[in-house]
């Protein structure tokens, strides 16, 4: 299968961009979760309050946290703030900074100059003790200190400061010790809910914070969400594109390599086979492509970005994910394992329905006159039937795959629930990273659900790879000489059969046996003999629809073997047993053999062809049209435009088989006449089954069971060959013989 992508290998920058585009769409939707997580935990939770450094503070709570930072921390901590003080301001600066917090009217404000993670680090622990040793009790922050007998109504922050170092070291460590007790999560939202009551001290409009961060973070979703839906329009584009084109080339390299088969190729593949590979089967290489280009880089990084993702989230929740990939996989190869032996059989059935089909529908006027219509109809339904149930065994067989994958994805969902409610009672976990852990597992489980639905296409495309690969690389049984040898012009038009044997592929015996004769320009040799003598497959020798088995065959001197296949071809003009036409008009089918052929040439070849009498009572005349297979013809009327489409090209030889079967014999001898003048430089050869038309020909080859029996004129042979008698008298009287 791999070798049918070297077709687009071209085609590496679009899937270089394609890889580029997923990627930054995988990376888009794993950022969504953590969106969902903040709206919740930061922005309804903590009231948009993100970090545990506070925006601006009051002076005096500064100085309260301050006692409790070693040196370097109470540096650094002065360094990060600005302290804002009404004396110190120009009034536009004072005025602006009123509105944002109004205290600064009475009190003396710290505003934050830069946001950094070692700020937060710094105050959260000095920030709590504040507020602890101020009496506050919110979210269940309970830490108590040893600091000896201290009298009532004595502010504590005033005694600290006079305290021994050791002391205040003692205490300090202690409230460290406490805290470190408490869970992260809950201390954050401890520390946020005190920075939020310091807030409102100051005046700040909490709800207009809290308003803006999920306005904000809602945008930033919504801006993530558009960006990932454009990657997604612009690889289905690149996608939809580059599977058109591998399309494209594959019907093109099967069609040129379908139209250089011999006969023997033809029937070894069948032409409902055929058909369906160039359809069918490369429409399942297109839609695999589409399907890949989208799921295998897309899948594997959602997959693993979702796993990295949900432990970072929660790395106490990740057997959950373990025992959903599991049963997954668990479910896929069961699936597998029933379904991909019959996937092989599909295509098979489908060439069968074809098959049966084509016969039905070319073989309609021959099953309605026989009234064989029930017969053809239980032929077709079991073809049908067959198909049908393997479809339906399939297609059920698969379809428990989304329900099981939703039951499984739904039963994920309620363990995270379960699980994280624990989580989140015991402090140790907040509601947005539960919801956030779900979507990273949902995703995860996509991403399989995604390789799955691929893995269920793989194994079909995977057959229809290996039949149009068949197809490709067939070695051609008639192939052109590497070098091609020079035509000798003195023998120009001449034909020579030597010691000429055939038989069909896979026969036990020959169709013809050491056929020698040559046939002359300016001559016309036929071939007549009883049903079944070789005739017809004597002449499809000549334009090697096959190749000979013994001996050789001879044009202008050269083995036809050593020809080029154009050249051979160019040099005859063929009119097949049955008459085939093309859609089109009358002209683009009398001049199908000859590029640029003139109005003149055309009426020329329709005139010899007695095809005139028929043409000009038509309304277009040449340009009326002809229908698929020439079905709106009858059949002289569609013979004698085969023979002027011969005539048209002026080939050095002409090869008619059996191509006066359908003329009434007053029409068969017109044409003769009439061609006898424009073949008078031309090879003539003619298979025919009546005696009146090759009595005139100046070689006549009488076949039987695959021999010459003999070979001579009408008179000649009238004398010497009992068979050719036999044929004769079985169509002419004695006086009609004679007098012809």
């Amino acid at each position: 299968m791999l070798k049918m992508f070297h077709y687009i290998k071209d085609s590496w920058i679009s899937i270089f961009v394609i890889i580029l585009l997923l990627a930054f769409q995988a990376v888009c939707d794993l950022s969504l979760p953590d969106y969902t997580s903040n709206i919740v935990n930061i922005g309804i939770s903590q009231g948009g309050i993100e970090e545990t450094s506070p925006r601006a503070i009051r002076a005096s709570e500064m100085d309260k946290i301050l006692l409790f930072l070693t040196d370097e921390d109470r540096q650094f901590v002065l360094d990060s703030y600005q302290k804002l003080e009404k004396e110190t301001l120009s009034n536009n600066e004072y005025h602006k900074l009123v509105k944002k917090y109004p205290l600064l009217e009475t009190e003396p404000i710290y505003e934050k100059k830069k946001d950094s993670e070692k700020l937060n680090e710094v105050l959260i622990n000095p920030i709590l003790i504040v507020a602890t040793l101020e009496g506050s009790r919110e979210n269940n922050l309970e830490i108590q200190f040893s600091v000896g007998e201290i009298p009532e109504n004595v502010d504590l922050f005033e005694v600290i400061p006079n305290l021994p170092e050791e002391t205040k070291n003692q205490m300090l460590q202690q409230a460290i010790e406490k805290m470190e007790q408490i869970p992260e999560s809950l201390l954050s939202s401890g520390v946020v809910q005190i920075i939020r009551n310091e807030y409102q001290m100051i005046q700040m409009n909490t709800d207009k914070i809290q308003t803006n961060y999920i306005i904000l973070s809602g945008a930033k979703m919504l801006g993530v969400a558009i960006l990932s839906m454009v990657s997604t329009i612009l690889v289905g584009l690149l996608g939809a594109r580059l599977a058109a084109k591998l399309a494209r080339v594959l019907r093109k390299k099967v069609f040129e390599k379908v139209v250089s088969f011999s006969s023997t190729e033809m029937k070894q593949f069948g032409t409902s086979s055929l058909i369906t590979r160039t359809t069918n089967d490369i429409q399942q290489m297109q839609m695999v492509l589409v399907m890949l280009l989208r799921t295998v880089f897309y899948a594997p990084i959602i997959g693993i970005g979702g796993v990295i993702k949900s432990i970072h989230a929660n790395s106490s929740m990740a057997w959950i994910i373990a025992v959903a990939v599991m049963s997954i996989l668990t479910l896929v190869i069961i699936l597998f394992a029933i379904a991909m032996p019959k996937f092989k059989i599909v295509q098979k059935l489908v060439d069968r329905l074809n098959l049966v089909t084509r016969e039905i529908l070319t073989g309609l006027p021959v099953i309605r006159a026989f009234h064989n219509e029930k017969h053809e109809e239980a032929r077709f339904d079991q073809a049908n039937q067959a198909f049908t149930k393997l479809n339906l065994f399939i297609g059920r067989t698969m379809s428990f795959m989304m329900p099981a994958m939703m039951f499984i994805m739904n039963t994920v969902a309620l363990v995270i629930l379960w699980k994280g409610a624990y989580s989140i009672d015991a402090g140790s976990m907040q509601v947005g990273d539960m919801m956030a852990f779900i979507q990273y597992t949902m995703q995860i489980i996509m991403s399989f659900l995604m390789i799955s639905m691929i893995s269920i296409m793989l194994p079909r495309a995977s057959v229809s790879a290996k039949r149009i690969e068949e197809i490709i690389e067939t070695n051609l049984v008639i192939q052109n000489p590497e070098q091609e040898e020079i035509l000798d012009p003195t023998k120009k038009g001449v034909v020579e059969f030597k010691n000429v044997s055939f038989r069909y592929p896979d026969a036990k015996e020959d169709v013809i046996t050491d056929i020698t004769f040559t046939a002359h320009p300016s001559e016309t040799t036929a071939f007549i003999g009883s049903t079944g003598s070789g005739k017809s497959t004597l002449i499809n020798l000549i334009p090697r629809f096959y190749d000979v088995t013994e001996g050789s065959i001879r044009i202008d001197g050269v083995d036809i073997r050593n020809m080029n296949e154009h050249t051979l071809r160019e040099k005859i003009g063929y009119v097949p047993q049955k008459g085939v036409l093309f859609s089109g008009t009358i002209a683009s089918n009398i001049g199908y053999g000859k590029e640029n052929i003139t109005e003149k040439e055309l009426k020329e070849a329709a005139s010899i062809a007695q095809a005139t009498e028929f043409i000009d009572t038509l309304e277009d005349t040449y340009d009326a049209p002809i229908a698929q297979g020439g079905t709106n013809v009858s059949g002289g009327q569609k013979q004698r435009l085969s023979i002027a489409r011969a005539i048209a090209k002026k080939p050095d030889i002409y090869i008619f088989d059996d191509s006066f079967s359908a003329l009434d014999f007053k029409t068969d001898a017109t044409l003769r006449q009439a061609l006898k003048k424009v073949t008078k430089h031309a090879t003539v050869l003619i298979v025919a089954q009546r005696i009146s038309t090759i009595m005139n020909a100046e070689q006549i080859v009488v076949l039987q069971e695959g021999h010459i029996v003999g070979i001579g004129t009408h008179e000649s042979l009238m004398k010497t060959c009992q068979v050719y008698q036999e044929i004769a008298l079985s169509q002419l009287s004695k006086e009609e013989l004679e007098n012809a």
